[in-house]
């Protein structure tokens, strides 16, 4: 169950995203692998869960409840960031998410923002696409709804976060609690938390992302150990 928090304002839209999946799943971190759009990307299917391209927009997929892994007869759902980044602005892939029939996918959350503003487009596996913007102030999305309480996890964090300055986003991202609230989780069963991202995308000047990746998430980025450093992308 990945995570992503958004703070949406005049000022532009933060970003900090921690990824959780099958730790032998193979991927390459963030990079141009894709002309003008870089992103981490996943060896298996050849997708991506979290892209930024030249224009400032992002795209960030998280699997909903039940729908880890891929499905027979379905579309790998890492194509879905690369073709929101297609696009020059995030009004215009969240438009285009919305023309998507969602049962070519198995069921997802796809986050799309750039300066201006953010969106959360929920594929249910039938219909259409469901888009809509994210309101003013702090969302934290899982594997869910937006700001669901009755999920420990966002009922733990939601308000950690929304108190705090983005420069200490990354330490909370290392926040490593017992049971079904923590955010940074240590392998069990062959999954986890794999990597870590903080974004930048400022209403004036160019955006800026920072990758970690390891298994203590982003707690590094206050205070490099073990030689992780986190890497700064852009």
């Amino acid at each position: 169950m990945c995570s992503i928090i958004l703070r949406v304002g005049p000022a532009g839209v933060e970003i900090a995203a921690n990824r959780d999946e099958m730790i032998d799943r193979p991927w390459d971190p963030p990079a141009e692998h894709w002309p003008g759009i870089v992103g981490g990307r996943d060896r298996l299917a050849g997708g991506t869960w979290l892209g930024l391209n030249r224009h400032g927009v992002v795209a960030a997929l998280l699997n909903r409840h039940g729908s880890l892994g891929p499905a027979a007869g379905k579309h790998s759902r890492g194509e879905l960031p690369l073709a929101m980044l297609a696009h020059h602005s995030a009004a215009a892939a969240a438009k285009a998410a919305a023309s998507l029939d969602a049962g070519r996918y198995r069921s997802f959350n796809l986050v799309i923002a750039d300066a201006a503003g953010a969106y959360l487009a929920r594929g249910l596996e039938t219909g259409p696409v469901d888009c809509t913007p994210l309101p003013a102030g702090v969302t934290m999305i899982t594997a869910g709804e937006p700001n669901d309480r009755a999920s420990p996890r966002i009922a733990r964090h939601l308000p950690r976060f929304a108190a705090a300055p983005f420069t200490d986003w990354g330490t909370l991202l290392g926040d490593t609690a017992d049971g079904d609230d923590a955010l940074d989780i240590a392998p069990r069963h062959g999954f986890g938390t794999v990597c870590a991202s903080l974004l930048a995308l400022p209403a004036e000047g160019a955006a800026t992302w920072l990758f970690a990746p390891s298994q203590a998430a982003f707690s590094i980025i206050q205070q490099p150990a073990g030689g992780e450093h986190p890497r700064r992308l852009l």
